[in-house]
């Protein structure tokens, strides 16, 4: 319930601050006085989307603030413990400030929410009907949502049950389609794979070959270098004409004659003698590798060969035999995870039909409670709009049999109403009036009121476009919605602003050059006046003012 409103720099209000009670306040004025202005405010309050146009002309920031009750449903005490909301008073204070700058900051008890929490909050806070409302209902796909706000607690929690099991089929779905769109071009990259690997397995790559390769070419590369070398080399050491081992032989000789005369010659001596043994043996080893050297062109032919191969396979797959050895052993374990990877897919498509057979079945449940849901609708409409003066009318909640899954199940149903005996029964938004949506509205908002637990219900000129009889039904099924919640009430038709359990004049008056809106709650005579004049007109009689005061004596008696 809404205590407290205060209202600073809003529009045309320059400052206000409204108290409000439980039961039904109306809110009467002449047309253009703010009384609109007013059900903004709660609206902002209560999370709507704000702009700077709202701020009044010259001043920096619009403030606004709202004192309620805290709401009793265990859901909202939930959002605000999520929240960190402390809420130990029983009270939530609401306050908004815009900037002309743009910029919107609000609070809940002090501490500052987004927008969208804000709205969250706003849901238990207030309820706001009007115009806006009046259009839902020409919405046939608003419809399904106020049929099954009539369906009690298990059906709802049946419907959430749905909701996340649809929201967990559609992720299937989603992961199973984007897996077969990529199909084709995972298949290609197979492939790919495929090739690549017996590429680098039939080249049977050694760890240290490459190495190996290229000294071998050299080798064979420089046959004559090496045999010229060698052959000089052996001969330079052991031929006849220069013998370079004869000539050390014979200093190893002259030198051991001396030896013992001195440790110095002694150890040139071991030094020549080890040279000699040690060229020698190198004399041996020129011998032997000119014996064994021998030009095998088709050999250099076949390393050259080998050696571009890894080239290759080095330009395509890493700058190392290492490097294509770890290459190779990754697309392999990619490949032989493939078999793996169909078999999750065929697992997946499994899991899939059969979520989606399980939410079937759900949405199968939820059709069959929802037809009994309309049918109990159905009555109780027709028994409100009997009251609201529509006898005659036939209301029927027309279920359309196209079967689609979708976030709510696969119904799609539509109001159809008839107003006159013999006439077919035609969607609502062909044959309703603006009289007839107004007590469709206040039919369908005195049924669901209870339901929902809001405890603060605004009734924004939901009495436009009708008269006498059917304007005192409506005042009394407003006042009948005050019973259970706080009705703040907008309205034009003297027989509901009888019906209130108190009245608001809303005026405005031009003070120093700006316009400004004025809020006062009326006495009793006060009230007597208002009425007349809503009766009237301009000019206020007798006459106007007797039948004000029968209205108000009515009102009283009927509580």
């Amino acid at each position: 319930m809404l205590l407290e409103l205060t209202i600073e720099n809003f529009a045309i209000i320059p400052s206000l601050h409204l108290s409000f009670h439980e039961g039904m306040t109306a809110l009467t004025g002449e047309t253009g006085a703010g009384k609109s202005i007013i059900i903004d405010a709660m609206g902002l309050l209560a999370g709507s989307r704000g702009s700077s146009d709202y701020i009044r002309q010259g001043a920096d920031k619009c403030l606004l603030e709202g004192l309620f009750e805290l709401p009793k449903q265990s859901s909202c005490v939930q959002l605000l413990d999520e929240l960190g909301i402390e809420h130990e008073e029983d009270v939530l204070i609401v306050q908004r400030d815009m900037s002309v700058s743009g910029k919107s900051v609000c609070r809940v008890n002090g501490r500052i929410v987004t927008l969208t929490n804000l709205r969250r909050i706003g849901m238990y806070l207030v309820d706001i009907q009007g115009q806006n409302e009046h259009q839902e209902l020409l919405q046939p796909e608003r419809h399904l949502a106020l049929v099954d706000s009539f369906g009690s607690e298990s059906f709802k929690q049946q419907l959430a049950d749905y909701q996340i099991k649809y929201s967990e089929f559609r992720q299937l779905e989603k992961q199973v389609h984007s897996i077969q769109a990529n199909e084709q071009s995972y298949v290609q990259r197979i492939d790919m794979l495929q090739f690549q690997q017996e590429e680098i397995q039939q080249a049977e790559l050694q760890p240290n070959e490459e190495e190996q390769l290229i000294e071998e070419r050299d080798k064979l590369s420089n046959f004559q270098k090496i045999l010229d070398g060698l052959t000089q080399s052996y001969q330079l050491l052991s031929s006849e004409e220069s013998n370079s081992l004869d000539g050390v032989s014979m200093a190893l000789n002259e030198l051991q004659g001396i030896s013992h005369l001195d440790a110095e010659y002694e150890q040139i001596s071991e030094n020549v003698q080890s040279a000699y043994y040690l060229l020698q043996e190198a004399a041996s080893d020129l011998s032997r590798q000119i014996d064994h050297l021998e030009l095998d062109e088709e050999r250099l032919e076949e390393v050259v060969s080998r050696l571009e191969t890894i080239r290759q396979l080095k330009r395509k797959y890493g700058e190392s035999i290492p490097a294509i050895l770890a290459y190779y052993e990754e697309i392999s374990r990619e490949l032989s995870e493939v078999n793996m990877s169909e078999e999750q897919l065929e697992e997946l498509e499994k899991r899939l039909a059969f979520k989606q057979q399980e939410i079937w079945q759900l949405a199968e449940g939820l059709h069959v409670q929802r037809k009994n849901i309309a049918a109990g609708l159905e009555k109780a409409i027709l028994q409100e709009l009997s009251e609201l003066y529509m006898e005659n009318a036939q209301f029927d909640v027309h279920f359309h049999s196209e079967k689609n899954l979708r976030e709510t199940g696969f119904d799609q149903v539509e109001f159809y109403l008839t107003t006159n005996p013999g006439e077919p029964l035609k969607p609502l938004v062909r044959v309703a009036s603006g009289g007839e949506l107004s007590r469709i509205l206040l039919a369908l908002k005195t049924i669901f009121s209870k339901a929902q637990g809001m405890t603060s219900i605004v009734f924004d000129e939901v009495d436009t476009g009708v008269s006498g009889r059917v304007a005192q039904a409506i005042a009394e099924k407003i006042a009948k919605i005050a019973t259970d919640s706080q009705v703040l009430c907008i309205t034009h038709l003297p027989q509901v602003a009888a019906v209130a359990d108190y009245q608001y004049f809303i005026s405005k008056s031009v003070k120093e050059g700006r316009t400004e809106t004025k809020v006062e709650q009326l006495t009793s005579d006060e009230r007597v006046n208002e009425i007349a004049r809503m009766l009237s007109g301009a000019e206020i009689t007798d006459l106007t003012l007797e039948h004000a005061r029968e209205l108000l004596t009515a009102a009283q008696a009927r509580e």
